[in-house]
């Protein structure tokens, strides 16, 4: 198990030695086959995270060098030291085993590779598809997504006061678990509670997690539980897709907002780790029927990211949060973006070795939603690399180009997130940057949660 001190951590990769004996720099780098090709009982030296992370690096570099032989050899060695019902180590190294191979079978000459190796490890990790009543209990099992959940929901109770109707338009992969919440809270803040309108798109059906029902059936149960509270309200599903910036979300806000303009309404956009999936190429590397709302508004070297929240300013929304996981997946190169997976995904790892039991069902859906990821990070490249994080630093530039300016979380939204932290492991701390909350595990930043208003 890793120490963690209270000074600034290290990147993960560097907070264990390289320290085996029968293994120098040079045998790593050394043409094949490896002199002293380790037998299975030596297997035991390779074990810790850094000699992990470096044979991965060298796996991929002989993927993409489609030199099967030297990749055969070090899968084979990944596959003996990191068992799927491993420590967190062993089982974060085994998700990126599982993306190479998959890699592996797309690339020209390692497709034999990847059949051999397949005979060595399970490549199917199914997504589930969740009950309603399943995905609220997964969300609720770490502060992974409770923690945008309570500073964003804080933020928009402030924001909203005094308004007569709010609208809210939905922007977040977890299929409106925060959305119960948030009425209860409008409930118990008004005797007359406001007009709530609820917008969400169906963009993301093939990215965990997944609900086993029909958003006009998911609407329907929120429908009927706003009413339980006395608050009315209004449900819409958009068709609309990150893969062309919600072009027809925008387009709809649009004419709403020159039809039906109201005063007394709060237009509120709550973005829940979703605009990643945005792509971040230029308009020019696009194909046009992809991007054609936006076609008249920018030069094709824009990037569409950045156009999807000038078009977001365009709508003088009362209130935009931005919750996001706080790393960068966005390189072209596939050793950076394996080395960075590798340096951010140990923390889901290690999060559920404190509390959930190996076996368990739950720590099973959650280990394939991560495998998921991993796998569209390693494996894939184009417009199918749909996980394209991108580290708070640059999300804040990018509001602040689409002239948002930054708000801070109140003291009530603070008190709220610490108190849900303390409901988990010992490990989950907050900090304060600038405006901005961030969720940290044991000293290293997870997730950030951002609100801006119009600059």
């Amino acid at each position: 198990m890793m120490q963690f001190t209270e000074a600034p951590p290290q990147p993960f990769h560097q907070m264990t030695s390289f320290s085996n004996p029968t293994m120098n720099k040079n045998q790593i780098h050394r043409t094949r086959p490896w002199p002293g090709f380790p037998t299975s009982k030596s297997l035991a030296s390779f074990g810790d995270a850094n000699c992990m992370e470096q044979l991965l690096v060298h796996c991929a570099d002989a993927i993409e060098s489609n030199d099967a032989t030297l990749a055969q050899q070090i899968l084979w060695v990944l596959n003996n030291i990191a068992p799927p019902d491993g420590d967190s180590n062993q089982r974060l190294t085994c998700g990126f085993l599982r993306a190479l191979i998959a890699r592996a079978a797309n690339s020209g000459s390692c497709k034999m590779l990847a059949a051999m190796a397949n005979a060595h490890c399970n490549l199917a990790m199914d997504v589930y598809k969740f009950s309603i009543i399943e995905l609220a209990s997964f969300v609720d099992l770490t502060p992974w997504h409770r923690f945008g959940f309570t500073a964003a929901n804080a933020a928009i109770l402030d924001a909203v006061e005094g308004y007569t109707a709010i609208h809210i338009v939905d922007l977040s992969m977890t299929h409106c678990m925060q959305i119960p919440t948030l009425v209860d809270a409008i409930a118990n803040r008004h005797e007359v509670p406001p007009l709530l309108k609820l917008t969400v798109v169906t963009s993301l059906e093939d990215v965990p997690p997944i609900l086993d029902l029909s958003y006009d059936e998911l609407g329907s149960k929120l429908v009927n539980f706003a009413r339980s509270k006395n608050v009315m309200m209004e449900f819409r599903v958009i068709p609309s897709s990150y893969k062309d910036g919600f072009a027809n979300l925008i387009e709809q806000l649009r004419v709403q907002n020159y039809l039906y303009a109201d005063s007394n309404e709060a237009l509120v956009i709550n973005c829940h780790m979703m605009l990643h999936y945005i792509p971040e190429e230029t308009l020019s590397a696009i194909p046009t029927s992809n991007s054609s709302l936006y076609a008249f508004d920018c030069l094709p070297s824009s990037s569409l990211r950045t156009m999807f929240l000038k078009a977001l300013r365009s709508l003088d929304p009362t209130i935009v949060v931005v919750v996001d996981e706080d790393a960068d997946f966005t390189s072209n190169n596939l050793v950076c973006r394996l080395r960075s997976a590798f340096n951010y995904l140990w923390i889901p790892y290690d999060t559920m070795d404190s509390f959930l039991p190996r076996g368990s069902m739950q720590r099973l859906w959650y280990e394939a939603d991560i495998c998921w990821k991993i796998e569209n990070v390693i494996a894939h490249e184009g417009f199918q690399r749909v996980e394209r994080l991108e580290p708070k630093s640059r999300w804040v530039q990018r509001m602040r180009n689409a002239n948002f300016r930054g708000i801070a979380f109140g003291e009530d939204a603070v008190t709220e997130v610490k108190t849900m932290l303390d409901e988990h492991a010992a490990g989950w701390g907050l900090k304060k940057e600038e405006e901005d909350l961030v969720l940290t595990w044991k000293g290293h930043n997870v997730l950030f949660a951002t609100a801006w208003v119009l600059a």
